[in-house]
């Protein structure tokens, strides 16, 4: 019946003609309640990964591979974690603001030359640096969600530097 009312008052047209962001949008009308356990249940999730890459990373002749996926998967969950609080778009534009843009690209980036430098390329010299740009750039991107700390970080690293 519903599908009927919608057809019949032209709603089913505009539905039609919405852009992606907006379909997720509309699909984010979750209670706070869920959001809050999807958040915990997704940061959990990539926390597990990111233990268990570390924990396999030295197993004999996979365990770098192994450490490679995970850790990656498990910094995919965290990101994707925030999502649920804020709803996908809003995420999506503080991802982009121009305080965070330079991080979520460096992170980006980085999350898939870690995966290509593993699998396609096979040098995991190259592989372990973009792990370790990827926990410098989320943790750039991070601090950022929280107001003037990497201003007092910047200020601090330019006075140990002097």
């Amino acid at each position: 019946m519903d599908k009927l009312k919608s057809v019949l008052s032209g709603e089913e047209a505009r539905r039609d003609d919405r852009t992606v962001l907006e379909t997720m949008n509309e699909a984010s009308t979750l209670g706070w309640g869920t959001r809050v356990k999807g958040f915990v249940a997704c940061f959990v999730v990539g926390a597990a990964c990111t233990i268990l890459g570390v924990g396999v990373l030295f197993l004999p002749k996979i365990g770098l591979t192994l450490f490679i996926v995970f850790y990656t998967f498990g910094n995919i969950c965290a990101l994707c974690s925030t999502m649920f609080l804020m709803g996908p778009l809003k995420q999506l534009k503080r991802m982009c603001d121009k305080t965070r843009a330079l991080a979520t690209t460096i992170m980006i980036t980085c999350l898939v030359l870690t995966l290509c430098a593993a699998f396609w390329w096979k040098n995991f010299g190259l592989a372990l640096l973009f792990c370790i740009l990827q926990v410098l750039s989320f943790s750039w991107y991070s601090l950022s969600y929280i107001p003037f700390v990497r201003e007092a970080i910047l200020k601090m690293v330019s006075l140990c530097v002097k």
